[in-house]
């Protein structure tokens, strides 16, 4: 039986550190909020309002936060795989660890592409898929998963980089950093083709290192880690070839997001450095019960929310359309006046699609039976391919094969899904065997 958010509370060890689980709900809210102000939906189509209104793309320097979030998988696995080991007395532990990390993160998404792929196919063979709406809806919903894919990465290196991290500590960070100005180099000003793809890992594994310090308590001087970041993203987009934006913006030539660039890792620098700063406040606020019973619950529902949360913004505008309501041209005065509404619309929705999802959601025991390192380590790099080409091909199209590019190699989206579901595979299998093998 799942305890309830109070139980789990109350049970809440003393030395847990209860801010870290405020900015992982805190990150992936402001995301959803993000969302949700930038859809700008009229009867013509979807489109992007910080396309349609330029100016707006600085509120970007403050909602774009997955930086945080990454931030805190590095805290988290540096933990959960330190647990691990002491607990191991010698015993091989990655696939264990793969498969506690993956399990939280897999069944949920798995379950949300495969929900949406059979009312994908069911819509288009009912030939409801041509107008322009229902088109962008089956594109733009699996965008998000991006960073399930990235997330899984950081999951499967997260043991070498902690080895790295322990032995070189800020020299290791300093190490992915400059690789990422390098890639930049080599984009931006010798156009070797294709060298920008590597900023997906080194960009985000400096984040994700940045974790592993504060871990270890060795972010002492968080204003100086703002202040360097927020000085040299302002020095890069003020002189450099990267946009204002932080977040990808359609039709652009470059996006600090995808692949994502130095200015982007300046930008979380500077976010890490002002949540550090925030900490000490925020932890008196997390010592009243009430509060931390609200940010227990949360997080129980966080990712089930992420998921779905496109789904029920997509739902109140086909509603509003169905009951014949005005959609107002994008940022004009009226569309304004709505944003409230539809927010609130949108809230209570994907509130009613946490309830019918979130037991995909909930911890399950996994115990620390070890496995085959290398088959966890397949099943997790088929996953992340997986789930990084699904959210490029989107769900439109596919019947006519639609493809898109993962890196270099064309993708369709059953061949996207097929591989997320055989690496969530061979991540239970490469453990239940093994365990299989140990008892007989």
């Amino acid at each position: 039986m799942t305890a309830s958010a109070r139980e789990l509370a109350d049970a809440t060890p003393a030395t847990r550190d209860r801010y870290v689980d405020l900015l992982r709900v805190a990150s992936l809210g402001t995301v959803v909020l993000g969302h949700w102000l930038m859809a700008a939906v009229s009867a013509d189509g979807m489109g992007n309002l910080l396309a349609l209104v330029p100016r707006l793309q600085v509120l970007t320097w403050g909602l774009q936060v997955m930086p945080v979030f990454f931030f805190v998988g590095g805290f988290s696995h540096a933990l959960s795989y330190r647990s691990l080991e002491r607990r191991a007395a010698g015993r091989p532990v990655y696939a264990a660890f793969l498969r506690a990390r993956l399990r939280r993160l897999l069944r949920p998404t798995l379950v949300f592409v495969l929900v949406w792929a059979a009312l994908a196919l069911t819509v288009q063979l009912a030939g409801a898929d041509r107008g322009p709406l229902a088109g962008a809806a089956l594109r733009m919903v699996t965008q998000p998963l991006w960073f399930i894919g990235i997330y899984l990465a950081m999951v499967a290196l997260t043991p070498p980089l902690l080895r790295a991290h322990a032995r070189w500590g800020w020299a290791a960070f300093a190490a992915l950093a400059g690789a990422a100005a390098l890639v930049d180099v080599l984009r931006f000003a010798l156009h070797v083709p294709y060298a920008e793809f590597l900023n997906f890992a080194f960009v985000w594994l400096a984040v994700h290192q940045l974790g592993f310090l504060r871990a270890d308590g060795r972010i002492r001087r968080p204003a100086l880690l703002g202040a360097a970041g927020l000085a040299g993203a302002v020095l890069l987009v003020a002189a450099g070839p990267y946009p204002l934006s932080m977040v990808g913006m359609p039709g652009e030539k470059v996006s600090n997001m995808a692949p994502p660039t130095l200015a982007l890792l300046c930008h979380g620098m500077w976010l890490v450095g002002a949540v550090q700063l925030l900490a000490r406040p925020a932890a008196a606020l997390l010592d009243r019960p009430r509060v931390w019973r609200g940010v227990v619950a949360a997080n129980g529902v966080a990712m089930t929310a992420f998921l779905w949360h496109l789904t029920a913004m997509l739902g109140v505008y086909a509603a509003q359309l169905a009951l014949g309501l005005a959609l107002p041209r994008p940022a004009t005065a009226a569309w304004w006046a709505q944003v409230p509404v539809r927010i609130l619309l949108a809230a209570a929705l994907t509130a009613l699609l946490v309830a019918g999802f979130r037991r995909f959601e909930s911890p399950s025991p996994t115990g620390d039976t070890p496995g085959s390192g290398p088959a966890a380590a397949l099943g997790t790099t088929l996953s992340l391919l997986g789930i990084l080409g699904l959210s490029m091909t989107g769900l439109g199209g596919l019947l006519e094969g639609h493809t898109a590019t993962l890196v270099a190699l064309p993708v369709t989206a059953p061949a996207a899904i097929g591989m997320a579901l055989a690496g969530a595979w061979l991540v239970e299998r490469s453990v239940s065997a093994r365990r299989v093998r140990l008892r007989g």
